[in-house]
């Protein structure tokens, strides 16, 4: 955690607000369009694939990349979040028991992330926080949905040439994503109280944290957020 914090403070004139987390934004949709238009625009490459993609989002799958589900969200971009939405979003009343103002036009209620996100505004504002979203081919930002990262050392590839692994509602990413990876969830566990990781999850981020160094591009990306 204290490589995070020194990382934070090295890369950000603002590190007061880096440290506060998103306390500006809080249109999921817009964080969506800065990170198109201002962060990803001279960097257009995915997360775990490697994969280029253009201003209009679609992607270029790299040679040998394979998928048999959602085979029409692999041409193009999505934005995931890396310690995913559920994660954070089920320490929220209204995401785990809803709201008496979430009911829908038919008079059923709902809750969630659709109602968490309606009623709650700190909600809102750490599901567009940038530094969690990072630009990933549709197909696996489906398939890796919400599941915990381990290691799954028997598990083959299961995009071909991209080395994501996904069984067993676990996923690994390749190993160039890990630092990236490992360094969100530290921020943003760092960063909002009511975050916590497993002490399991805890132990393979600091790992990956320590075995995969910050990269010129990763230093670039927090300077433009």
């Amino acid at each position: 955690m204290l490589r995070l914090v020194t990382l934070i403070l090295a890369l950000s004139p603002l590190a007061t607000i880096a440290a506060e987390g998103n306390t500006s934004n809080q249109s999921f949709n817009k964080a969506k369009k800065n990170l198109e238009r201002y962060v990803y625009n001279e960097n257009r490459e995915t997360l775990y694939c490697g994969a280029a993609f253009d201003e209009k989002k679609n992607v270029v799958t790299p040679a040998g990349f394979e998928t048999t589900k959602h085979v029409k969200r692999a041409k193009r971009i999505e934005w995931e979040h890396v310690v995913p939405a559920e994660n954070f979003g089920r320490t929220f009343v209204e995401w785990r028991d809803g709201h008496p103002e979430c009911v829908s036009s038919k008079g059923k209620p709902f809750k969630g992330r659709k109602c968490a996100e309606k009623m709650n505004v700190q909600y809102r504002y750490m599901q567009a926080d940038m530094y969690n979203l990072f630009p990933a081919i549709g197909a696996v930002n489906a398939m890796r949905s919400n599941y915990n990262f381990t290691m799954l050392p028997s598990e083959e590839s299961s995009f071909g040439s991209c080395t994501m692994k996904i069984s067993n509602r676990k996923a690994e990413p390749p190993a160039e994503a890990r630092g990236r990876i490992s360094r969100t969830y530290l921020y943003m566990e760092a960063t909002y109280s009511n975050y916590k990781m497993s002490s399991q999850q805890r132990k393979l981020m600091n790992a990956w944290d320590k075995t995969y160094p910050v990269s010129h591009w990763e230093c670039e990306r927090s300077r433009k957020i």
